[in-house]
């Protein structure tokens, strides 16, 4: 941390409510604990620093995977899959110890209850994860006429506390479950509908959020990687699913899973007290947000983002400043683990000159604006009507087909802006950019 400075995450009234935050006028806080995973950068010239001060971003922070057993341990990856073929193959019965839990994906849905959410404070969000036995795994595997094998299994973690080791696995070619799935209330829900879903004060579901990201991002890695890129011919899992080899034995190369990063930045105009906003053709009317774009081969993190900002709004940037990173298992499908890389970047040129093969616009905001869309934003109710609409699924009075509805932060058309909700990086560098000086 350059010069030792430290620097504090204020954000939105709305924002603060569904973070359970202290009001506008207590909201610096002390330093937070250094085992956070996002460090703090800041410039050795003056730059202002800016810097999140939450317990970490959605999908970040999975509980069940913080540190990996040493090999020997019965509950480590090699140790377990072990313990799984034993299990398989009737050896071992299939209630012994370790407890196996598995949560069964479909096409990168997870599988989730609205029974069994834990309550934390009174905050649940409502929904936990839809953990089966490996019992139960096999008898509906053998409604769609499967079995389970020890390669249809990846290994995601493991629980001292609760003697437990927890796998995921692919339900897409199983289509004929829904009746029995809506008999226990269980229902797949498509990722980003659970991470608007979920109360950020909710720390146990944080956790399950995290847990479902990790297990989408594995299972769509082993999808897009059944066939070796040097030699042509089929890979198998290896490790409990760690990483896959080339059946070929004249090859057998070695393939992990991969992590695409991206770079995300808030633009900064000093001189203006400005901040630059983009919009894609995609976006929904009024919504805005932070440039962004992936890293080519050879460059570092912020050669992407002076280039990236160049390409897109022909603005030059000097100075580069690390804000915080988050797991993004819901992009692209082709890219099931993109990292994003936030940063603030200061300008040194202000004409704006749009590539419009890339966006649709990018404009200058002032600081005053930013707040206003910011405090016009409910993400709280935006997150309690998700958590509504995800017990619904569960309990089948809507179809899994209409989870593609609108969960942009409500507003009431008041605003003439909006942003991405407090689960994404966009919307901390954009708050924490917008409230750096309240409070001093």
């Amino acid at each position: 941390m350059a010069n030792g400075a430290r620097a504090f995450l204020t954000v939105s009234k709305s924002t603060s409510r569904l973070l359970r935050l202290p009001p506008a006028s207590s909201r610096f806080f002390p330093p937070f604990n250094s085992s956070f995973n996002g460090a703090t950068f800041c410039s050795s010239t003056g730059t202002p620093s800016m810097s999140i001060n939450l317990q970490s971003h959605a999908f970040a922070r999975n509980p069940i995977r913080s540190k990996t057993p040493k090999p020997e341990n019965p509950l480590s990856p090699d140790s377990s899959f072990e313990s799984l073929k034993s299990k398989l193959l009737a050896k071992t019965p299939l209630l012994s110890s370790p407890d196996f839990k598995i949560l069964p994906f479909r096409k990168g849905w997870p599988l989730v209850s609205c029974n069994g959410g834990k309550r934390n404070g009174g905050l649940a969000s409502g929904w936990g994860l839809g953990w089966i036995s490996l019992a139960d795994c096999a008898s509906l595997l053998a409604l769609s006429g499967s079995k389970v094998t020890e390669d249809l299994l990846v290994y995601l973690g493991s629980s001292v506390e609760d003697d437990a080791v927890y796998w995921a696995t692919d339900f897409s070619g199983a289509d004929n479950l829904d009746a029995e799935l809506g008999q226990r209330k269980l229902n797949f829900i498509e990722l980003r509908m659970l991470m608007v879903a979920t109360n950020w004060s909710d720390t146990w579901a944080m956790g399950q959020l995290a847990i479902a990201g990790h297990g989408r991002a594995l299972l769509d890695w082993h999808r897009t990687s059944r066939f070796c890129g040097h030699c042509r011919e089929r890979t198998v899992p290896m490790e409990a699913g760690k990483r896959r080899e080339c059946s070929n034995q004249s090859c057998k190369l070695r393939i992990f899973p991969r992590v695409d990063p991206v770079v995300i930045m808030l633009v900064i105009d000093q001189e203006n007290d400005r901040a630059l906003l983009s919009r894609q053709s995609r976006y929904v009317p009024r919504k805005w947000s932070c440039l962004a774009g992936f890293m080519e081969p050879g460059e570092s993190l912020e050669e992407a983002v002076i280039r990236e900002t160049l390409e897109e709004t022909g603005i030059e940037v000097g100075k580069v400043v690390y804000h915080s990173s988050q797991p993004w298992p819901v992009g692209r499908s082709t890219m099931p683990c993109q990292l994003m890389v936030g940063f603030f970047a200061y300008a040194k040129s202000l004409d704006i000159k749009v590539d419009k093969a890339e966006l649709e616009d990018a404009q200058w905001h002032t600081r005053e604006d930013v707040k206003k869309a910011l405090t016009l934003s409910d993400y709280e109710k935006t997150q309690r009507s998700a958590a509504a609409k995800v017990e619904q699924l569960c309990n089948r009075v809507e179809s899994r087909h209409s989870q593609s509805a609108d969960i942009n932060a409500e507003d009431g058309g008041l605003a003439s802006m909006f942003f991405p909700g407090p689960h994404a990086i966009a919307h901390q560098l954009i708050s924490s950019w917008a409230y750096q000086d309240d409070g001093k």
